[in-house]
């Protein structure tokens, strides 16, 4: 009973999200207990939809993890579309990877793609700050 309550918060699965920054959601509980927690939060969160099976979904992971490393002010969680396809049927996700930008419950963005100058440019965007542009114009 214990480490079902400790998958459910994100223990358990947590070398991923302790080392990356990027928290892997597996059950349709972590699920609910993470999104019904940022429903009225002005934290932008990053919903990252992938598959195992999708090449260009593990190319862009390192990207991925480096952007939540550098956000440590956003919540980034990836969701594999085949452990949870009620979630990705929710967010009419058809193609992966799939990144679905959130703030208050809404959704605010949305990039088809393996595009990381425009996963940053919209996070950069939407986390309601501006101190990093500067820094972000010299990265690129």
């Amino acid at each position: 009973m214990g480490t079902a309550i400790s998958n459910m918060l994100g223990a358990g699965e947590g070398n991923e999200s302790e080392h990356s920054g990027v928290t892997k959601l597996s059950s349709s509980a972590q699920w609910q207990l993470h999104f019904n927690g940022m429903k009225d939060s002005n934290q932008l969160l990053v919903i990252d939809f992938s598959a195992s099976w999708c090449g260009p979904c593990k190319s862009f992971e390192p990207a991925v993890r480096h952007m939540a490393v550098k956000f440590t002010d956003v919540s980034f969680v990836k969701v594999d579309v085949d452990e949870l396809p009620e979630v990705a049927k929710e967010f009419d996700v058809t193609a992966m990877p799939t990144f679905v930008l959130m703030k208050n419950g809404k959704e605010v963005d949305r990039i088809v793609g393996a595009k990381q100058d425009e996963l940053e440019n919209k996070v950069t965007k939407h986390r309601g700050g501006d101190s990093d542009d500067d820094h972000h114009q010299m990265v690129k």
